[in-house]
């Protein structure tokens, strides 16, 4: 890893998909060369297939499909067909141009069948494929037993929309549909493609020096060398995934007390919501992983005893936590040394306090609108 990574290429190793639809019948991530030898496969990068809710034309698309995992669908139906059981899947992959009239025939994709038309029968049908997938170890490098994490993730119609559940806990008021539509093991999100939300947040304390300029440190762990991904690696305060029916400020509070021993009349009292990023992230084995992160501070107040305020380690998650000045901030993120997506999370805290600014950075709109992206979600659904 270069020792001298810019706040511009941190983001590109992160969000590093880029979706392309030339023409409808064509998706690929132009940024993923499968095979150097082929300058058209180099050049075009890997295909992709797009994941619908239900066969209806007008079915939202929820996630995108890789070959290899389009090819182990088509299995599941052979399987399900040999044991007599109704088939899971719909493969509508023959695209014929002649039939094409101006959009009247949609892009190949991949949906559930019709009969599954409930959260309920949708959640059951992905349980049991991912734990076989589990136990048959198919998947070992994503979803095996070692990285199973027996969380449920919910999954959305529109990824940009509410974060309802069918409890009614977080469902908007006045909708008449609920956006969930199904949730399903963590671990397996990154093989369909689907969009996953979790919660990052920064403790942080301010000084005026004698010079009136600011100094910034900030609480930072190392993540334990048994985490399944990114062990021994930085990481914000305190972050976690959403789960399935929680909403996102009290998952905050939960990964507060479970990661970092903070009270919850600590968290409560003196966090506050400072927006999100979003990325397209594709893992060192090509596995897709767009995501959406909820940002939360914590700034120490000004004379409070920051004993109340200090992380310690409470699980088997966090080795230990350090108070880290901006200027070791900085040279450990140009190291490479935080998780991918923690690194944005401190590149959009320095813009937000005024570490980063058009004065200083002359990268400083394309980091900006980097760290929200949109996944390239138009040419999903087109």
């Amino acid at each position: 890893m270069s020792s001298n990574l810019s706040y511009l290429d941190l983001i590109d190793i992160c969000d590093n998909v880029q979706i392309y639809r030339p023409t409808p019948e064509e998706l690929y991530d132009v940024k993923y060369k499968i095979d150097a030898q082929d300058k058209n496969k180099a050049r075009h990068g890997e295909h992709l297939v797009p994941f619908a809710l239900n066969p209806s034309p007008e079915s939202p698309i929820i996630g995108l499909l890789r070959p290899i995992i389009v090819q182990q669908l088509r299995l599941e139906n052979e399987r399900s067909r040999q044991l007599v059981l109704p088939e899971i899947w719909v493969l509508d992959l023959d695209f014929d141009v002649s039939q094409y009239r101006g959009g009247e025939v949609g892009p190949r994709r991949v949906s559930f069948q019709s009969w599954l038309d409930t959260p309920s029968k949708r959640t059951a049908a992905m349980r049991e494929t991912c734990e076989r997938w589990r136990d048959t170890k198919l998947f070992d490098d994503v979803c095996g037993p070692k990285k199973w994490r027996a969380e449920l993730y919910p999954i959305y119609a529109d990824p940009f929309g509410v974060l309802d559940h069918p409890d009614g806990s977080l469902q908007a008021e006045g909708t008449k549909q609920l956006n969930f539509v199904f949730e399903m093991e963590r671990s397996a999100c990154a093989l369909f493609g689907v969009v996953t939300y979790g919660v990052h947040m920064s403790i942080y304390q301010e000084v005026l020096g004698l010079d009136g300029e600011k100094s910034l440190a900030v609480w930072v762990p190392t993540r334990a060398r048994t985490k399944p991904t990114f062990p021994g690696f930085l990481d914000n305060t305190v972050a976690g995934g959403i789960p399935s029916g929680m909403p996102v400020f009290e998952s905050l509070v939960k990964e507060c007390m479970e990661e970092a021993s903070l009270g919850a009349d600590v968290v409560r009292k003196h966090v506050r919501g400072a927006g999100a990023i979003s990325y397209f992230f594709r893992t060192s084995k090509g596995w897709l992983q767009p995501e959406v992160e909820y940002v939360y501070d914590l700034p120490i107040p000004p004379g409070a005893d920051p004993t109340l305020f200090e992380p310690k380690p409470s699980d088997d998650e966090v080795e230990s936590f350090e108070l880290m000045t901006q200027d070791i901030l900085i040279e450990k993120l140009r190291l490479g040394l935080f998780k991918p997506n923690c690194a944005l999370v401190l590149i959009d805290l320095f813009i937000r306090l005024g570490y980063i600014t058009p004065d200083n950075e002359p990268d400083f709109m394309n980091i900006v609108t980097r760290l929200h992206s949109r996944f390239d979600y138009e040419q999903w659904k087109r």
